[in-house]
């Protein structure tokens, strides 16, 4: 897509994702609990991309590629060996930043 309010409705009905490293993108995918393969644009500078796709990776939460690697990734992936991400805890930081800004 070049451009879309909100991709929720395309989520809800997809059985596999494939998108881009991007932060928003990446959790609101696993959020979600579909199975998702990051492909990495590796020319990107300071590439923050590539770390987070790399984590999650590490985590057994996504499946990574790049461009020239993804017809080989949909070929040989499992997905059965993705692990669900865990639900945040907003709560949690909530209470941290009491603390430090002093409202506890």
């Amino acid at each position: 897509f070049r451009f879309k309010d909100s991709l929720a409705e395309d989520l809800w009905r997809a059985d596999l994702v494939i998108s881009h490293a991007g932060a928003g993108s990446c959790l609101e995918t696993l959020e979600k609990g579909k199975p998702l393969i990051v492909v990495t644009n590796e020319k990107l500078m300071n590439n923050h991309q590539l770390e987070l796709a790399k984590q999650l990776h590490r985590d057994g939460h996504v499946l990574c590629c790049n461009c020239s690697t993804l017809v080989e990734t949909l070929r040989s992936m499992d997905l059965s060996t993705l692990k669900p991400f865990p639900p945040g805890q907003p709560e949690k930081f909530a209470l941290f930043l009491d603390k430090v800004v002093g409202f506890q």
